[in-house]
């Protein structure tokens, strides 16, 4: 089943892609903050929430590991 269909792994895949949109910025703004509208800017949105919401998405990290190693 694709993660489309499945909540859990569709939330699981947009948590990542915050994680990892916030990490290259950290890295390399200038590779995100060009591309702030249109469809990369989905990419650019995803890194500032990632970092103006940093506890949140680390409890979000930390139940959504929990989850998948040991309710699963």
């Amino acid at each position: 089943m694709s993660a489309i269909f499945n909540f859990q792994s569709l939330l699981t895949v947009i948590l990542l892609l915050i994680c990892t949109c916030a990490y290259i910025r950290s890295l390399a703004p200038s590779l995100l903050d060009r591309n702030k509208t249109g469809l990369l800017g989905i990419f650019w949105k995803c890194a500032r929430i990632g970092e103006w919401k940093c506890p949140y998405v680390v409890v979000c990290c930390i139940v959504m590991a929990f989850n998948i190693l040991f309710i699963q």
